[in-house]
């Protein structure tokens, strides 16, 4: 079994080369993992092309929702983007927050850090702002944030449960987040969450829906909702890769299911100094 520290590295190394993909090739993948189908288009991504802010050159395919679209982000709010690959997000954000606000976008994939820089310097964005670093460990300041966004990027990480108590540590009491995830009703076969371009491609890294939600509560954000839900259905001919035809007709006939989920919740106004159970 592989070592978180593996797994981030693979993750890492997996991003840096989807950084120089087309947006095309990383729709008719999971995630942009590289196990392309030709069954569909678009097999996670929502359409971004609608929203103000909306930048073709940032928007690379890889989410599997739309948090900007449901995060109440109001003027002049200071807004984080988790796994911020090549700005789209943010630059959604900037056209929310204007001129009085500010975005800082995180991500610790040096080859999306820089591909975000050159977008934003073509913008002419000067207060939308990206950071190398780990979502586990951000690099930024305590009750930092009126906004938390995220797209497709939690279910890469291994330790979920530290990713929502540094959420919790960089909002600011009364502030909230919005993040498109993955994650799964039921158990996926060994052979898909075993596999290492399943992990990267957002699939085998997710974990189930009503862990997600319990480990949000537990880190003492209120009003968790679900804002949306849609069904994440994977082409044969990508499943065929790790599962034979009796285990694909087997996970297909069975109760496993793979959802994309937009989440809302918020820190309250009174907190502790920290997420609980940390303070200790």
């Amino acid at each position: 079994m592989k070592t978180d520290s593996e797994i981030k590295e693979e993750v890492k190394q997996k991003y840096s080369e989807i950084a120089l993909q087309d947006k095309a090739t990383n729709q008719s993948s999971c995630c942009g993992s590289g196990c392309c189908s030709t069954e569909v288009y678009n097999i996670m991504s929502d359409d971004y092309s609608a929203l103000g802010g909306y930048t073709a050159d940032a928007d690379l395919g890889l989410g599997c929702g739309l948090p900007t679209q449901y995060a109440l982000i109001n003027k002049g709010d200071v807004v984080i983007d988790l796994g911020s690959g090549a700005g789209n997000d943010c630059f959604v954000a900037r056209n929310e927050t204007g001129e009085t606000g500010k975005v800082i976008g995180i991500d610790f994939t040096e080859a999306m850090i820089s591909k975000a820089r050159v977008n934003a310097e073509k913008l002419g964005l000067h207060n939308v702002e990206f950071r190398m670093g780990d979502i586990e460990k951000m690099p930024v300041t305590s009750n930092a944030a009126n906004v938390v966004i995220s797209n497709c990027v939690l279910n890469l990480v291994p330790d979920k449960d530290a990713v929502f108590k540094e959420i919790f540590r960089v909002l600011k009491p009364k502030g909230h987040f919005s993040i498109s995830d993955v994650v799964l009703v039921g158990n996926l076969p060994a052979k898909l969450k075993d596999d290492a371009e399943m992990y990267a491609g957002c699939i085998s890294g997710a974990i189930q829906k009503e862990l997600y939600l319990e480990l949000i509560k537990s880190n003492g954000f209120k009003n968790i909702t679900v804002q949306k839900e849609k069904p994440v259905i994977i082409p044969d001919d990508i499943l065929s890769k790790y599962l034979n035809e009796p285990e694909l007709a087997a996970f297909k006939g069975g109760q496993t299911g793979i959802f994309s989920v937009t989440v809302y919740a918020e820190k309250p106004e009174e907190t502790a100094c920290c997420a609980p159970g940390c303070c200790n």
